[in-house]
């Protein structure tokens, strides 16, 4: 917070100016503007519902879906919310969390702990919050992580599946000519081209698709330009049944789930509420809110809207 100067009273010589000026100055710090006293959150000082929390999201819409229910359930709550919203891949957005310029975001506990620690050798759940919470930079916690999961897995057509007998990624071994398509980040992250090598002795060239597992890179897919991507486990176009996901028996991808990280700025109400979205969140849900993003064309704010009030998580 920026504090102004303050510009000293002057106060007379004569006793009764300076009473005067004793009980002005006692007056001027009972109603001190910068007092803010005990907000709606229920903390004092610079806590509670007083304080604007910024709530960023990546850019991909089920992550701004999560990002909206987040930003809308704190409103609620009396909370003022700045969204700073689609701003990028973790790589972009990391250091403005680390820096304190971001206070709520919706991440993946797998995805987000071998960002922190690619030797991290945790595959479980609950083993990777724990080790999640462990490698977490100073003044950054994770709350309850959500039911739900939204995790990264290699896909190839059905169609490619069945050519090649393929129902794991290690079943790619023997395969020629495979290329890897993603955003240019996966070339660099432990399961990118590298981890397919070491884990599984699967070798790929790799084509950059900037645009999250969205429809270029899944029509890539389809036209054969590219014969495996990563899309995650709760995109609705899993529903047309031409694309299958190899099972990952290694490992290879952590299990992710959808966890909300936050700065020391949200403070026990703020999180008390962002918990009960946590706890209502379901897979399912997700896979169908994705479906109204991207095949109904639906903003982010109204899908996130319906979602809350349809679980009773807004008045």
């Amino acid at each position: 917070m920026h504090t102004p100067s303050r510009t000293p009273r002057r106060i007379g010589a004569l006793a009764a100016l300076a009473l005067a000026g004793v009980t002005l100055l006692s007056a001027c710090a009972a109603a001190d503007p910068l007092d803010e006293g005990e907000g709606a959150g229920g903390s004092g000082g610079d806590g509670g519902a007083n304080q604007t929390l910024v709530v960023g999201s990546q850019d991909y819409y089920s992550n701004e879906i999560v990002a909206e229910l987040y930003a809308q359930a704190l409103e609620d709550g009396g909370f003022t919310v700045d969204r700073q919203l689609r701003i990028g891949q973790r790589e972009v957005y990391m250091p403005e969390i680390e820096a304190g310029s971001i206070d709520v975001f919706p991440e993946y506990t797998g995805n987000l702990l071998q960002y922190l620690d690619s030797d991290a050798t945790a595959t479980s759940a609950d083993d990777v919050y724990s080790a999640l919470e462990a490698a977490l930079p100073e003044g950054l916690r994770v709350l309850a992580q959500s039911e739900a999961s939204d995790q990264d897995s290699y896909v190839v057509t059905s169609e490619f599946a069945k050519q090649h007998d393929l129902a794991e990624i290690g079943d790619l071994a023997g395969v020629e000519n495979l290329t890897l398509g993603g955003n240019s980040e996966l070339e660099k992250r432990p399961y990118g081209p590298t981890g397919l090598k070491d884990v599984y002795g699967v070798d790929v060239s790799f084509t950059p698709i900037e645009d999250s597992g969205g429809p270029l890179t899944v029509k890539a897919l389809r036209d054969g330009q590219v014969q495996i991507v990563d899309l995650y486990s709760a995109d609705p176009v899993f529903a047309d049944g031409d694309l299958v996901v190899l099972a990952d028996p290694e490992g290879l991808f952590l299990a992710s789930h959808v966890v909300p990280v936050v700065s020391d700025k949200v403070d026990a109400d703020a999180a008390a509420i962002i918990d009960k979205v946590s706890a209502k969140l379901t897979a399912e849900d997700l896979q169908q809110l994705g479906a109204q993003s991207a095949q109904d064309q639906a903003p982010a704010a109204k899908i996130a809207a319906g979602w809350l009030k349809d679980n009773g998580l807004v008045g």
